[in-house]
């Protein structure tokens, strides 16, 4: 072999050597590419899900929120209040019709005073 063949052959093997080491980091940026499009994508799968559990959540809420108005209204509707409305006038009346019929006795036939009351039975001085 001659000696301008044999740096031809050197120069053509450093040109191979640099085109597979720029091949190389190509491949190693890109690789590393991937790994960063990965993480993000297996982030924004958690965020995705996180969203749809927010959004069930929410969802849920309303429902509730629903049914605690539905229960409300059943247990305080207006035939229960006029319910409750004659109970309270029967007795508060009845109470009162009592009340004045004790009054009207006890004034009446008004209690003995202290002094006719026998000695015996009275405290001790």
């Amino acid at each position: 072999m001659s000696a301008s063949q044999s740096e031809s052959e050197e120069t053509n093997f450093e040109q191979n050597l640099e085109n597979v080491e720029r091949s190389l980091n190509a491949l190693k940026d890109r690789y590393a590419q991937v790994q960063q499009d990965q993480q993000r994508k297996a982030e924004l799968e958690t965020q995705k899900e996180s969203a749809k559990l927010k959004t069930e959540l929410r969802e849920i809420e309303q429902q509730l929120e629903e049914l605690e108005l539905n229960l409300e209204s059943r247990l305080f509707s207006w035939s229960g209040l006029k319910e409750i409305f004659w109970l309270a006038v029967r007795f508060g009346g009845l109470g009162i019709a009592i009340g004045w019929s004790l009054a009207f006795v006890t004034l009446k036939n008004p209690t003995p005073n202290s002094s006719s009351t026998p000695s015996s039975l009275s405290s001790p001085k």
